[in-house]
């Protein structure tokens, strides 16, 4: 079997890349690249970076980031010492054979004793079983309805003269909903949009407020709210801010307002990413953050005017902003792109301020 830094060479020499050229792309320190290489891992800082590091550079160099890692770990099981005990020559088996004889008759005793005392304690009546729980139906008579719901409860959503059940359908790893244009599955603080009439248009927004995860009997904290009627589509702005190193290509429209006013940046992370965030024209908040962060892990950043963003793999981070009492998605980017953006407030020429998404270049 070819080993890990064998098979990364391998690649990377067949792609003629450099170790500077690939650090430039992955924001990976050229040390680290020919450590990988070579198979050495002391000088890493720990683990979760080896991991990290790991699968930036096999998803760049177009590698199944599985098999590095299954190589890694076969790696770490062969450098484990073989227990002193299994070198040694196995005792004589007598002295184990009387101890099982002892522990086998201590155990009859016990266990004699044990039933002799149960026949004569006195018997109590066998409760009756708890009876079954009833699946609860629910109607959403306003804009929003919170309740914890277990599996087999159904909600009713009424939209104009069509009504639709969705049902509440399981509970493992994450909540199933069933609904009329098929199932949805939400992790712990996740929101999704649903389609009931399959029109195109999101008539209902569902947010997984708290559950425990393989516990139905715990149930899971649902809200369910009416979506709003959908915004004009995003426009495109050229040349939102040159003097700030922002593309000069058509940048995104989150809000558009009289006036600019705060809003907060979520990051909910699907596997090993990079990211690096700078809060914009703040003096008591400068300096850059930078950190890995791997699947399941959440951030949120508020900021007054904008935030300058670096990610290691867009599609590794899905983005949310916040503000004016809406929350719009944002599409930062694909499947293994390092992706350098701004989201900031920028005032047209009518006086009107737009907080927009901008590549840099």
């Amino acid at each position: 079997m070819e080993s890990l830094g064998n098979k990364l060479r391998t690649v990377r020499e067949a792609k003629g890349l450099g170790y500077d050229y690939i650090s430039h792309e992955t924001n990976i320190s050229a040390k680290y690249l020919e450590a990988l290489e070579r198979e050495d891992f002391s000088g890493f800082p720990g683990e979760p970076y080896i991991l990290g590091f790991l699968k930036n550079y096999g998803e760049y160099l177009g590698i199944d980031t599985g098999e590095l890692l299954s190589l890694y770990r076969s790696l770490k099981i062969q450098e484990q010492p073989v227990p002193v005990e299994q070198l040694l020559r196995d005792p004589s088996p007598a002295p184990q054979i009387v101890k099982i004889i002892a522990v086998v008759l201590i155990l009859l005793i016990l266990a004699g004793g044990g039933f002799f005392w149960y026949y004569r304690l006195p018997r109590k009546p066998v409760a009756a079983p708890a009876a079954a729980r009833k699946a609860a139906e629910y109607v959403l008579n306003s804009d929003s309805l919170e309740k914890r719901m277990y599996p087999g409860d159904t909600i009713l959503i009424t939209e104009g003269a069509d009504s639709y059940k969705l049902v509440f359908s399981g509970l493992s790893d994450a909540v199933t909903i069933t609904t009329p244009s098929g199932p949805v599955m939400l992790d712990l603080g996740q929101e999704t949009n649903v389609d009931l009439n399959n029109d195109g248009v999101t008539e209902l927004r569902i947010i997984a407020s708290d559950f425990v995860k393989n516990d139905g009997a715990q149930g899971a904290l649902l809200r369910f709210e009416q979506a709003p009627p959908p915004q004009a589509a995003a426009v495109a702005v050229p040349d939102v801010s040159p003097d700030t190193g922002t593309s000069r290509d058509a940048s995104t429209v989150i809000f558009s307002s009289p006036n600019a006013y705060p809003f907060t940046l979520q990051a909910s992370f699907q596997g090993y990413c990079l990211f690096r965030y700078e809060i914009i024209s703040e003096r008591d908040r400068q300096g850059r953050n930078e950190q890995y962060y791997q699947r399941s892990e959440e951030i949120s950043i508020p900021a007054q005017n904008g935030i300058r963003l670096g990610i290691s793999n867009a599609q590794a981070v899905k983005l949310q902003v916040i503000g004016g009492g809406r929350t719009v998605p944002l599409d930062i980017g694909g499947p293994g792109e390092v992706v350098a953006a701004d989201i900031r407030w920028v005032k047209d020429d009518d006086g009107r301020y737009r907080l927009v998404l901008a590549r840099l270049d």
